[in-house]
């Protein structure tokens, strides 16, 4: 966080640490050549969304890899390096840390032909908080004064307020932001989805607008088939620098990423952008150089249903630090996953680098495999809630069965029984977010975490602070609160990320999940496809790829 008591946020500024992601020196964004190339459509592997494609109602990679094409905000984060780079923005400026003036660029329009204004943000920044629009996101937009009077948080409480009121308009191409509190920080989180503009068609049919998305970005929705594909083509009105080398991108729905496999293999497809476990020791004498691995802003992990009385307590913590301790990491991640995975020991990801606030021994002894310790704490907290616990996940992507199945026989082993552990598999990540959103669940399930912006802070308050958007384990802890709320409000960026690792130490102390290991991004593409690569959320570049 900056020191100075002007800020400017300009081109290329560069968030602390993420330097440490970049793959080779590049210039700030990226499109290469503005368009051209040989054109083609690109047949891709695609998941469906959980929710409706709506910028503050997605908080999961399927919907977020089509928001990324079809909308951009203020803010885009580099695809080679993931520094924060101006989008739409021309400017924001602030004396304060807390009072910030937003301008936009002239000359943007949405796909339909409609002016981009400051109005666009504002109305869909109001749209996105509200309560009565239950948005998932939502929760992105608690910074901003008035907040709690659009979206109370105490239950039964109705809304005060239709509008924040730390938002106005100033004029088409101005409007200004009053935080509830200083966070310095906070320009560099715009890039996130849920911040991106709206057109009026949406809030004049929204119906109509959700059956067809209409947005600002390089690619414009053509046709939609839920649970089958999508087809994206190139937006012609588009005013960015990464217009698309390609005609667009044809999404095609598996639920099996083995079955995808298979199909880029025989020329059926041409772009997958995730190898399946089962494959990823063969992938690289297949592929050649059409095989990509290479560091992302992932971390697996396993959560627990704190809303249920079998996982709280002291004895709940106990059986937590049990099981985690019970997991062997090094064996899983290099038995299964070849490489493309590195053991957990903490709770962020390695791309952030020491100075962003990666600590690769904070979670200590809890992260590290002792099977003797894990019966011991076990046996203490009375042994597993029924006699065994199981593990959720979905199973149509990701390649899940193959390490929640390796977990499993880890913690039977570990326990010296052959039945403690079993995993629980769900057809498909919608059905298995939907569950979860639900509190149905009543042992471990997965709860894997993309980066949406390379902070330590995204890697915590989302997912740890008290009702926070993407808080699956119904976790709570008022220790844990008060310093994310401190590290926010800082103006010193080593300050800050210290004070959030001293948050993340609650987190091991608590363990609400389990971390298990850092991610790879892992892709195949068709020999067909040129210049593909994979940005540091693992998404590949879309605009980028030429076909021939």
């Amino acid at each position: 966080m900056r020191k100075s008591s002007r800020l400017r946020v300009r081109l290329c500024s560069v968030v602390a640490g993420v330097t440490a992601l970049a793959l080779a020196a590049a210039a700030c964004g990226g499109g290469g050549d503005g368009g051209s190339g040989s054109g083609g459509m690109i047949r891709a592997s695609w998941g469906d969304p959980q929710h409706p494609l709506e910028p503050a109602n997605t908080n999961e990679v399927q919907g977020g890899k089509v928001l990324d094409m079809i909308f951009r905000g203020l803010k885009r984060y580099d695809p080679e390096t993931g520094e924060a780079e101006d989008a739409m923005a021309e400017s924001i400026e602030t004396d304060d840390q807390r009072n910030f003036t937003v301008t936009i660029k002239d000359g943007w329009t949405f796909s339909d032909g409609s002016e981009v204004t400051a109005q666009s943000f504002v109305d869909a920044w109001n749209y996105g908080a509200h309560v009565e629009n239950a948005q998932v996101a939502s929760y992105f937009f608690q910074f901003i004064d008035g907040y709690e009077e659009v979206h109370p948080t105490e239950e039964g409480s109705r809304p005060t307020a239709d509008t924040l009121s730390g938002l106005k308009v100033e004029d088409d191409r101005t409007f200004t932001v009053r935080l509830s509190e200083p966070f310095s920080l906070w320009p560099e989180t715009l890039g996130y989805a849920a911040y991106a503009p709206l057109p009026r068609a949406f809030f004049d049919d929204h119906d109509a607008w959700l059956e067809k998305p209409v947005g600002n970005g390089p690619y414009r929705i053509d046709s939609y088939r839920p649970s089958q594909s999508m087809t994206l083509v190139r937006n012609e009105k588009y005013a960015g620098a990464d217009k698309p080398r390609n005609d667009g991108v044809e999404l095609r729905v598996y639920t099996d990423n083995n079955t995808a496999y298979t199909d880029l293999q025989a020329g059926n497809l041409d772009l997958i952008d995730d190898v399946p476990a089962s494959q990823l020791g063969n992938a690289e004498r297949d592929l050649g150089d059409r095989y990509i691995n290479q560091p992302a802003g992932i971390i697996q992990t396993v959560s627990f249903p704190l809303y249920d009385e079998d996982w709280q307590g002291a004895d709940g913590r106990r059986l937590r630090q049990g099981l985690s301790m019970a997991i062997d990491r090094e064996q899983i991640t290099s038995r299964i996953f070849h490489d493309t995975r590195t053991p957990a020991s903490d709770f962020t990801s390695p791309v952030l680098g020491d100075s962003g606030g990666f600590d690769k021994g904070l979670c200590g002894d809890v992260c590290t495999f002792d099977p003797d310790r894990a019966r011991e704490l076990i046996d203490e907290a009375g042994g597993l809630p029924g006699g065994k616990v199981t593990i959720t996940s979905n199973v149509d992507t990701g390649s899940h069965r193959q390490w929640m199945d390796a977990v499993c026989n880890s913690i039977n082993n570990a326990l010296d029984t052959s039945n403690a552990c079993t995993v629980n598999p769900v057809p498909t990540f919608a059905d298995f977010r939907n569950q979860i959103t639900g509190h149905e669940m009543t042992g471990m399930f997965r709860t894997g975490w993309q980066m949406d912006y390379p902070l330590i802070q995204n890697f915590l308050q989302p997912l740890y602070y008290t009702d926070a958007s993407s808080n699956d384990s119904g976790y709570s802890s008022d220790e844990f609160d008060g310093l994310i709320d401190e590290a926010n409000a800082q103006a010193d960026e080593g300050r800050a990320v210290s004070t959030f690792q001293d948050a993340e130490r609650v987190l091991v102390d608590d363990l609400p999940a389990i971390p298990l290991w850092y991610q790879n991004g892992t892709a195949g593409f068709a020999e067909r496809l040129s210049d593909v690569k994979l940005n540091p959320f693992s998404v590949p570049v879309f605009t980028d790829i030429k076909v021939s």
